[in-house]
């Protein structure tokens, strides 16, 4: 049973999607456990940029079957967008499948998503505004509609009149909003079904009946783990279980199931949103230069990200939660042009110093970091394909994260295309991928 995790071990953004895609190839399946479309993950193939919020990044390859898993909550207009997009771009969606029992997002979650933020005021999330909390607060209270609910129009409508009727309450009542229409929405999601339902499988069956057969299987998250609704940096967090674990609440195999966990790093940090960050960069113009050169506008809102320096500190208790056998790096490149580098090795709580990661957000802002200073190689990596071949300064600050974290680094990311990387382990990494 030959099947691998991929998770990012910070706050998103890390790259999986391109990393994914250039697994992909090894893999006869690739299938998404959790999140929704409050994600994007972008994939450059000569120049073209393929943008993907729902879809596993898989699907550039003909030959692999992608599975939106049980534990995704969908927008169906937003994926049909997304299949169209693709096949506008010569991309084959024939192999794009969707759990029944996955949750959809209406047009009521939206708004609840909206509303709440706005009601918050200076206390906001920085949500998406793409309805996933609220679709998944309905999915934990047992309210929420499913993919299969769809099938049955009788079973639909009922449980979208009661949801309906329960929203306007709260539209009217506590954001004093106008109510929503039954009707409408009843007829924009029939329609969806009819578009989508050659799509719809009972994804449990055929994840297991691929293990059966003995096929090559890649696991892709949303978001990652200091975002995870349990383990990140809550309430400053996503609505679904981002980490290793969510592979099995949201595809409904055993935990026996996993061979390898990846966990995805960059060699620096970015947050989109509220939230505690202890490496943020205060100085504008570095900042600004690795959001430029990194590219570190969200897929999704088009936000700016916040970005920092890497925090070994909570890299070490991402590796920890997600049982990592090995790290891939990305964006290496990024940091080129800096005259140097810092690094966070411990945190300074209450006059003590720390090397863990706390439960409790509010001691986030009385920590200092504790830094190690590296000189940048100021040189263009882009072109290079062989670890050896890298500068020395560049190798001294990779091989300080592998002795810090006691874990091998077998992937190195050096730009945006679907080439540009350097595999480390070679040997370890055909024995995993091509074996």
């Amino acid at each position: 049973m030959p099947s691998n995790v991929i998770v990012g071990l910070q706050w998103g953004d890390e790259g999986k999607g391109k990393i994914t895609d250039f697994l992909s190839k090894n893999f006869d399946y690739v299938i998404r456990y959790q999140g929704g479309n409050n994600s994007g993950h972008s994939i450059h193939i000569n120049k073209n940029r393929f943008i993907l919020h729902l879809i596993p990044s898989g699907v550039i390859y003909s030959n692999v079957e992608c599975i939106i898993g049980p534990g995704v909550v969908i927008d169906p207009k937003c994926l049909i967008e997304e299949i169209k997009n693709l096949e506008s771009m010569g991309v084959n969606t024939s192999k794009i499948f969707i759990a029944k029992r996955a949750h959809l997002i209406m047009p009521y979650h939206k708004l609840l998503d909206i509303y709440k933020e706005e009601y918050l005021g200076k206390n906001f999330i920085g949500t998406t505004h793409c309805g996933i909390g609220p679709a998944y607060e309905d999915k934990i209270s047992r309210t929420g509609i499913r993919i299969l609910d769809l099938i049955d129009k009788k079973s639909f409508y009922k449980k979208l009149k009661y949801n309906v009727k329960f929203k306007n309450k709260i539209f009217q009542k506590i954001y004093n909003k106008p109510s929503i229409s039954i009707d409408s929405i009843y007829d924009e999601y029939m329609n969806y079904s009819k578009i989508l339902s050659d799509k719809f499988v009972n994804a449990v069956r055929k994840i297991h009946t691929a293990f059966s057969n003995n096929k090559k299987i890649l696991f892709e998250g949303a978001q990652a783990t200091l975002l995870d609704i349990d383990y990140g940096t809550y309430p400053y967090v996503t609505t679904s279980s981002s980490t290793t674990g969510g592979v099995c609440i949201g595809t409904g195999i055993p935990p026996n199931f996993i061979n390898n966990s990846f966990g995805i790093a960059k060699s620096y940090c970015t947050r989109v949103g509220n939230g505690p960050f202890p490496t943020e960069i205060n100085n504008k113009i570095i900042s600004n230069i690795i959001r430029d050169s990194g590219n570190e506008y969200g897929s999704t809102t088009k936000r700016p990200r916040r970005c920092g320096w890497l925090d070994l500190v909570s890299l070490k208790y991402s590796c920890m939660i997600n049982g990592i056998n090995y790290l891939i790096i990305t964006k290496l490149d990024v940091l080129n042009n800096l005259d140097s580098i810092n690094v966070c090795i411990q945190y300074k709580f209450n006059k003590k110093t720390i090397d863990y990661f706390p439960c409790n957000i509010e001691s986030y802002n009385n920590i200092e970091c504790v830094w190690k200073k590296f000189p940048c190689w100021k040189q263009n990596i882009t072109n290079i394909r062989d670890y050896d071949s890298l500068p020395n300064n560049c190798k001294n600050y990779i091989n300080y994260i592998e002795n810090y974290l006691k874990l091998k680094i077998i992937l190195i990311s050096v730009g945006s295309e679907r080439n540009q990387n350097i595999i480390k382990n070679k040997s370890l990494f055909y024995k995993i991928f091509c074996s």
